[in-house]
């Protein structure tokens, strides 16, 4: 029975998050109440404790995790200086005339959006409350346009910068780590963040154009569920030219900024970290430039990033204690162990983990199955011979789904909350189902060919 507590200690925290309780809380109060428990039994070995305040001196002196605040700041500047809505206003304007084409418009912004902010909650709330208004008004099938927009903010979790591949880097690059020096390399390669938004890239655009293909097919086959809009009545009197010049305006500055971070960082100018702070100096004239930044902006803009900044590393701080205690009650061994017996070998290993994370994504959030569930099967996995940039990339492309599958998926709450009264909430669920299916297919694409994740960051970084 004892070498199956850190199963139970798992199950503990899902009980305690099934009650409403807070996540970090959740994971650090269960750890200490096994702790102690076991303490009491003999079943664990308080020494493991000690190494606490170590674990959280390293969390607070990491450099890479800096770059987690830096790019929130750059997303709610970008949130508050309307960057989207005169996007939107544009794209409608360009593809609104062609079936699907809101769309597609929706798609494309969102997924510069992601490229600029990083952020799912922002995309999905701007978009949310600028567009559906706007596709439902069209004569949008209301699930079309709930999914098309949820799964448009999700885009920010896998096309860089990404908060998500900020933290996940973080974990992998310790996991990559640890996993080499079992394996008896006592010079070990590493993998940085930089390393996994790169080799999101090319999965990311892959989504982009699976769900441009998606909203074309519905609206080729069912024409009523994604009406194109007459010219004269979307354009009313605006001429090619000018059309031509505000979409170009519209897009200088998103791709500036994106250019900004993520070529500073691809032409090794700078690291993940200094590329966020460049990125929140480059929202900052952005927001000045729209008129948006002032006193009650900037104050609004630095609470809201002290708010996810604390949560962020509070649930860290939890889940730091709680792989303590899943250590000392022997939890990685028994991982080991288990998948050392599948009979497929690595490949069943991956397919069970990438099922367990699927499922998890259901009830928990991506922080909390990346703080939590990387670190325990990862350095695993990694040991069994799997490239880090390609499992990285996997386990990003599934953490994606958790924003969408209900019933805590974070992008239907988002969404609920701007949704006009008239848009049930099932449809909202109905709508995410076959773009949930899409990053599936994404998530199978990568498994049978893995260079779609690793091959441009072995061709950046050949030199």
């Amino acid at each position: 029975m004892a070498e199956f507590l850190p199963l139970w200690l798992f199950a503990g925290v899902c009980v305690f998050l099934l009650f409403g309780y807070p996540v970090a809380f959740s994971l650090g109060g269960t750890a200490l109440l096994f702790a102690a428990g076991g303490a009491m039994f003999g079943t664990f070995d308080a020494v493991f404790l000690e190494a606490l305040p170590n674990r959280l001196f390293g969390i607070v002196r990491n450099e890479t995790l800096i770059a987690v605040p830096l790019f929130v700041l750059m997303g709610v500047l970008l949130e508050k200086s309307k960057l989207a809505e005169r996007l939107l206003d544009s794209m409608a304007m360009l593809f609104g005339t062609l079936r699907g084409g809101l769309g597609i418009s929706v798609i494309l912004v969102g997924m510069l959006m992601a490229a600029s902010t990083g952020i799912v909650g922002a995309t999905v709330v701007t978009m949310g409350m600028i567009s559906l208004p706007t596709m439902l008004r069209r004569g949008y099938d209301p699930a079309l346009a709930t999914g098309t927009i949820c799964a448009t903010g999700t885009l920010g979790q896998i096309i860089p910068p990404s908060i998500a591949l900020v933290l996940l880097g973080d974990v992998m690059s310790n996991a990559f780590q640890k996993a080499q020096l079992q394996m008896g390399v006592f010079s070990p390669k590493t993998v940085s963040v930089g390393d996994l938004f790169v080799g999101a890239l090319i999965p990311g655009l892959i989504l982009v154009a699976l769900y441009i293909l998606y909203v074309v097919i519905v609206a080729w086959l069912q024409p009523e569920k994604a009406p194109a809009i007459p010219k004269e009545e979307l354009r009313r009197g605006v001429d090619d030219t000018y059309l031509f010049v505000d979409v170009v305006k519209g897009l200088v500055p998103p791709l500036a900024l994106i250019l900004a971070v993520l070529g500073s960082i691809l032409g090794g100018f700078a690291t993940p970290t200094e590329a966020a702070g460049v990125g929140a100096f480059g929202a900052a004239i952005l927001a000045a430039l729209s008129g948006k930044l002032n006193l009650q902006t900037l104050k609004d803009s630095v609470f809201a990033t002290t708010k996810v900044t604390g949560m962020v590393f509070m649930i860290l701080i939890g889940a730091s204690l709680f792989s303590l205690v899943f250590r000392g009650f022997g939890g990685e061994e028994l991982i080991h162990e288990f998948f050392n017996q599948l009979p497929g070998g690595v490949v069943s290993a991956v397919i069970i983990v990438m099922l367990v994370m699927f499922l998890l994504g259901f009830i928990l959030d991506f922080i909390e199955i990346t703080f939590v569930v990387v670190p325990i099967v990862a350095p695993v996995l990694l040991a069994m011979g799997l490239d880090p940039i390609w499992l990285g990339i996997m386990m990003a492309i599934n953490l994606q789904t958790s924003f969408l599958t209900p019933p805590f998926g974070f992008a239907l709450f988002y969404l609920r909350g701007v949704a006009p009264l008239e848009v049930k909430t099932q449809q909202i669920y109905k709508g995410v189902i076959p773009f949930i299916l899409i990053q599936l297919f994404v998530l199978l694409l990568l498994a049978i060919w893995p260079s779609l994740a690793t091959w441009l960051p072995e061709a950046v970084y050949a030199n």
